[in-house]
């Protein structure tokens, strides 16, 4: 369905850990017309997860081959695997009016807005403590404890990015957080710049 107006991008990023990936989960359920972008990456799938639902996992040459054919809007490195956003699904639905919902860093993130800053919104998820953060990595059980410490260990670089982003949000409860980036979604819907019929309804309503 058409929409009255263009879809906006819709970026959330945190230090591997801090709930991102679990809020958007909660997003997905919450709006059913809120679509989700799923990257690419030569990451090695976990237990939990689904190819094609969580991400699409390619080995190195085929995301090489992606790449240089431009199949990508952004594409970035992390702890050593790449990751890479595909341009035509999200050109598709933004021009349909479909807001579509990223879990990606904070490199990916920049590139969105150098890519098209007027239709990236930006939310920053931060964990209630350092010790959280490593509990939660550590509950998850699907990364070695090398994995962990790596992760912890670039948690602080991660975290200085946060001044770049509209919104920060601390998850100390899936719920709240989740329901907190519902109220920035609604909001960012409602901003006069995105509502392009309202011209036509102030022109018809002052003949």
């Amino acid at each position: 369905m058409k929409r009255d107006r263009k879809g906006f991008m819709l970026v959330l990023s945190s230090p591997s850990g801090a709930g991102k990936t679990s809020i958007c989960k909660e997003l997905l359920k919450i709006d059913k017309e809120l679509k989700m972008s799923i990257s690419y990456t030569t990451r090695p799938k976990r237990k939990s997860e689904v190819h094609g639902k969580d991400y699409f996992f390619v080995n190195d040459k085929k995301f090489n081959e992606l790449k240089s054919q431009n199949f990508f809007i952004e594409h970035a490195k992390v702890f050593d695997h790449f990751y890479g956003t595909p341009e035509k699904f999200v050109q598709e639905n933004l021009g349909k009016g479909v807001d579509v919902l990223f879990d990606i860093d904070w490199q990916g993130a920049q590139k969105l807005s150098d890519y098209s800053k007027n239709d990236v919104v930006l939310v920053f998820i931060l964990p209630p403590s350092k010790s959280a953060l490593k509990q939660r990595l550590k509950n998850r059980n699907e990364d070695s404890l090398e994995t962990v410490e790596k992760r912890m260990s670039q948690a602080k670089s991660e975290v200085s990015h946060w001044i770049e982003y509209d919104y920060v949000i601390i998850n100390k409860d899936l719920k709240k957080s989740s329901s907190e980036v519902i109220t920035i979604l609604q909001a960012e819907r409602k901003k006069r710049n995105r509502q392009k019929f309202i011209f036509k309804f102030i022109d018809s309503f002052l003949k």
